[in-house]
């Protein structure tokens, strides 16, 4: 898969608070770039707990489930990519409800700068 938007992880980990779930983030990487996601269902095999969501968006549980990271994927270009207007990996209890409602909503306002 090719993975749009790297930097945008690396930013939220060099931040000092968040220092936590750099290498869960690194490991989740490592297994994104070299998978081959044709569908829903193949990210399912790779990540059991990945809760498929509309509009091939995926949220994987990261660190323990102790943070999300929502995407879209494009199955058949093999594309992932994180944007949605704002960075959207943050506590469990952030997420709850809010990528469901809007994922264009920002999750951290004026984050990235």
């Amino acid at each position: 898969m090719r993975i749009i938007a790297k930097k945008t992880l690396r930013t939220f980990w060099e931040q000092f608070r968040y220092r936590d779930v750099e290498q869960p983030l690194k490991a989740w990487l490592k297994v994104a770039s070299t998978a081959d996601w044709a569908s829903p269902a193949a990210v399912r095999a790779d990540y059991g707990n990945a809760s498929i969501l509309a509009n091939n968006r995926v949220c994987f549980n990261i660190g323990g489930n102790k943070y999300r990271l929502v995407v879209k994927i494009n199955y058949p270009y093999r594309v992932v990519y994180i944007r949605f207007g704002s960075y959207i990996l943050m506590p469990p209890s952030r997420t709850h409800g809010t990528h469901e409602s809007d994922p264009q909503e920002p999750i951290f306002p004026g984050y990235p700068p």
